[in-house]
């Protein structure tokens, strides 16, 4: 098991970096988006690629960590943490292959999407034939799961903070134009 852990936090990475690099430039060259999707879209209105940055570095955090405990703390409970938090990646890559299907034009995020969803499977494969199955670990795997659910509503609440600061109109940075106002 402890070979296929620290897997988790470069997936991430590896995925979020097209996130932060592309959704900027996607945003700004689509503001029908802002019309057509306006529940989704309000989650990004303002939108910088720092506030997306520093939310991306929050999970990292979390990723990372919660690998690192299972690799120096190897047990049944810190295994299904780190099974959990994948499954809820790889379910963001499911999500995020299906958004593109859906409006049909390339969303960033969906190349690592389509090249890591795959690899995450397998992981979680592997992982599931050498894990101890018993009532806790299915607990242990969805409150982590959960725990990710809820990290990504205070993580959107700190990148919303983050770009208020730097939308405050005393600024001039290069960002996603609010709709309406511009």
């Amino acid at each position: 098991m402890r070979e296929y852990l620290m897997f988790l936090p470069f997936i991430f990475i590896f995925h979020d970096m097209e996130e932060i690099v592309g959704f900027g430039w996607f945003f700004r060259r689509n503001p029908w988006l802002y019309k057509r999707f306006p529940k989704v879209m309000k989650n990004y209105i303002g939108f910088t690629e720092t506030g997306m940055a520093i939310g991306v570095y929050e999970e990292l955090l979390v990723f990372g960590g919660v690998a690192l405990l299972a690799f120096f703390l190897p047990n049944n409970i810190t295994y299904a943490l780190w099974f959990g938090l994948l499954l809820a990646l790889t379910g963001h890559f499911v999500v995020h292959i299906g958004h593109t299907l859906y409006i049909r034009k390339y969303i960033p995020s969906f190349i690592t999407s389509a090249i890591s969803l795959p690899l995450s499977v397998i992981l979680l494969y592997k992982a599931s034939q050498v894990m101890t199955w018993n009532v806790w670990t299915i607990v242990v795997i969805a409150a982590s799961i959960f725990l990710m659910i809820g990290n990504f509503f205070i993580l959107h609440a700190l990148m919303h903070r983050v770009n208020a600061r730097i939308n405050s109109p005393d600024k001039n940075y290069n960002i996603v134009p609010i709709p309406g106002k511009n």
